[in-house]
């Protein structure tokens, strides 16, 4: 993997246009993004394990310039799968927001599913990818799950970094891994843990009131940290879910395909009913939307922003001249849109997005370089090793 120090352009820019929100509720403290119309039903973004609230920062700035309100927010470190349940209610409650449309990767997804089950009311859809019905064969797979609360942090960031698939990555692909990676380093050992826990947990998610028409699985065609039979346990639980395929794009498509993925959001959102508010993208105030009750709390500067910055600006607020005329934004919306080409399969609606193909030779040899000289590095230590090894020895004779 590349080094993971310099942060994206447009990651850079989106942190110095939104804001991050932090409010304490109980013995929680919720970290999360809130910006587009406050009078556009939300989509909440749900990360995996590996991800915080930063990685769909695409989506933020794509899908809100379009006129929808996003948010997207960090797990907090709950422990069980009912705690969370009643602490994302309480955030929801706290930022006023009632009706919700959720979006769920990995761990996410299991956990949107599950909220989705217990408080159907507040749930209107789901949109789910790579995401899983019960836990059970993650428990199985970790033989130290009952220690998992003990754990020091060097061994949970390893076994969450041993499950992103490593090697040769297209070089978008691996652009997307390596901005995960520069997040985990950013989470503590109890965030770790936590959602560690809740993935080994035992829980299965039981039939939902949802119709399946309101339900989106998003899935890759390449390869996925998730095994293939517990996607397909997925699909086989909600029949008459739309599909939504992407030729590529590894475990985080909504990194290394955002073009792809947020088109199918959009798709999936028009679909059940949220009407975006072009209209109101020039009237957002400087500060950002804003989903925090309290506006000190957004003013005050925290020492956590820098780790999680990689260059940004936490407390620079958005600039209306720098987001385009929404007329644009809506007229190549729908150009888009008509693009998409939507097909039946059986009793499922199969959307095939009619992808570009990406040559950039340069980036291709560049990761070649960088394979090859990161494969030779363990010979290069253990010839070291044997080399200065022998020395000792043969002075030990002498």
């Amino acid at each position: 993997m590349k080094g993971v120090s310099l942060a994206p352009g447009d990651y850079i820019h989106f942190k110095s246009q939104v804001p991050l929100h932090k409010i304490p509720i109980g013995t929680k403290q919720w970290r999360y993004y809130d910006f587009g119309p406050k009078v556009v039903p939300p989509l909440i973004c749900l990360p995996g394990i590996a991800g915080t609230a930063d990685i769909y920062y695409k989506q933020i700035m794509s899908l809100s310039m379009k006129g929808y309100r996003v948010i997207s927010v960090d797990i907090p470190q709950v422990w069980n799968h009912q705690e969370w349940i009643q602490s994302f209610e309480k955030f929801l409650d706290v930022i006023n927001v009632h009706h919700i449309h959720l979006y769920g990767t990995s761990l996410g997804g299991f956990l949107a599913q599950l909220f989705a089950q217990h408080r159907p009311r507040r749930v209107k859809s789901l949109i789910l990818s790579n995401a899983f019905l019960e836990t059970r064969s993650f428990a199985a797979a970790m033989p130290w799950a009952p220690i998992v609360g003990w754990s020091p942090s060097f061994l949970l960031k390893r076994f969450v970094l041993t499950g992103i698939r490593d090697g040769p990555h297209e070089p978008f692909i691996a652009d997307s891994v390596d901005f995960v990676v520069s997040q985990v380093e950013t989470l503590s050992r109890d965030d770790l843990a936590s959602r560690l826990t809740l993935t080994v947990d035992t829980a299965t998610v039981e039939p939902l009131l949802l119709s399946d028409s309101f339900i989106t699985i998003m899935d890759t065609n390449d390869y996925s940290a998730i095994p293939q039979q517990l996607k397909d346990q997925l699909s086989e639980r909600y029949p008459g879910a739309r599909r939504a395929y992407l030729k590529t794009g590894g475990d985080f498509p909504f990194l290394s395909r955002p073009d792809e993925v947020n088109l199918h959001l959009q798709l999936h959102l028009r679909q059940v009913g949220v009407e975006a508010r072009p209209d109101l993208v020039q009237s957002i105030p400087k500060g950002g939307t804003g989903g925090s009750p309290s506006k000190e709390s957004d003013k005050k500067k925290d020492p956590d922003d820098q780790p999680k910055d990689n260059g940004g600006n936490p407390e620079s607020t958005s600039e209306e001249s720098q987001l385009p005329p929404s007329s644009e934004i809506h007229s190549l919306d729908d150009q888009l849109l008509s693009d998409a080409k939507i097909c039946s399969m059986g009793h499922k609606d199969a959307i095939i997005l009619m992808q570009s193909q990406y040559t950039v030779v340069n980036r291709i040899l560049q990761s070649a370089c960088e394979l090859f000289i990161f494969s030779l590095l363990p010979i290069y230590v253990e010839s070291s090793y044997v080399t200065s090894n022998n020395v000792w020895k043969f002075r030990q004779l002498m």
